[in-house]
């Protein structure tokens, strides 16, 4: 389970750069500084789902466990 989570997050972290064709709207808020924010908010989306992951494929391993020794 944790590794199909980790290569769904690396194939959506790559599509998402090949979809940045829009280079105008890019520079504009590159150069105001706002990509920077854009940049974070996406990191802490991927890093918190990532997490929650992590714990969802622990908690479900424990409870086979539970399972499989009843």
């Amino acid at each position: 389970m944790l590794r199909f989570a980790i290569s769904t997050l690396f194939l959506l972290l790559l599509s998402a750069t090949q979809l940045s064709a829009q280079t105008e709207m890019a520079d504009i808020m590159r150069s105001n500084g706002k990509i920077y924010v854009v940049v974070v908010v996406l990191a802490t989306i991927f890093a918190g789902l990532f997490v929650y992951l992590f714990f969802l494929d622990r908690k479900i391993g424990k409870m086979e466990k539970e399972v499989k020794t009843n």
